[in-house]
């Protein structure tokens, strides 16, 4: 082993010179990271607006983050069986989807604060208008950018049950927010949940190609 730096050679002295360097920056890299306290944060979590009918024909609607695709034409929500969401679902035996966006995210966090057991004409409240969907047993809010008409398949209530399943009849989306017949993203203004301070952001800004940039390190 050598004591003295003037005993090694150049090529040595730059090796042992970098594993340092490499250890701090390590070290460093490692300290950036705090831990947290664990709660639903995948963020962004989606703003879905689930709505539904009531039992005497009025319309219910609830925000709703925990909700994916489970293929292409399935969709996954969940839901306690104690929503009033969920209690229609069931009934009707169909649900519209929506996306929230940036211009309605009022309403959209006021179909999230109140219950539809508790107050029945929420979506009167609103002042919102809907269209009784000819697919399914539900109504389209007409406000809201896109709606996906789903089909109840089944609930799921075991300890690793995802809560109501649903296929997709149809997914519409107001025309002057397609280009070259796709969802423009930027002129929808999706909103985004934020499960760490419970804040809403829009969604917004394309930052590369999926399924492409990645092929650069390949």
């Amino acid at each position: 082993m050598c004591n003295d730096p003037e005993d090694l050679d150049g090529e040595t002295f730059c090796v042992i010179i970098l594993n340092i360097i490499y250890y701090f920056v390590k070290k460093e890299y490692r300290t950036m990271k705090k831990q947290i306290k664990t709660t639903e944060a995948i963020f962004p979590m989606p703003v879905l607006l689930i709505s539904t009918f009531n039992e005497d024909g009025t319309v219910d609607v609830m925000n709703a983050a925990w909700g994916t695709m489970l293929e292409r034409d399935q969709v996954a929500l969940n839901l306690t069986e104690t929503h009033k969401t969920v209690q229609n679902i069931k009934v009707r035996k169909g649900f519209v989807v929506h996306i929230a966006d940036a211009k309605h995210v009022v309403e959209a966090d006021y179909f999230g604060i109140v219950s539809g057991n508790k107050e029945p004409d929420k979506f009167a409240k609103s002042g919102m208008t809907f269209t009784k969907s000819d697919l399914v047993d539900a109504p389209v809010i007409n406000e809201f950018p896109i709606a996906l008409e789903c089909e109840f398949i089944e609930y799921q209530n075991d300890a690793t049950g995802i809560g109501v399943i649903g296929k997709v009849l149809r997914t519409s989306v107001e025309e002057d927010l397609l280009k070259d017949g796709k969802v423009d993203i930027d002129s929808l203004e999706a909103i985004a949940f934020d499960p760490y301070t419970h804040g809403y952001y829009k969604v917004g800004g394309r930052v590369g190609e999926a399924f492409k940039d990645g092929l650069k390190i390949k």
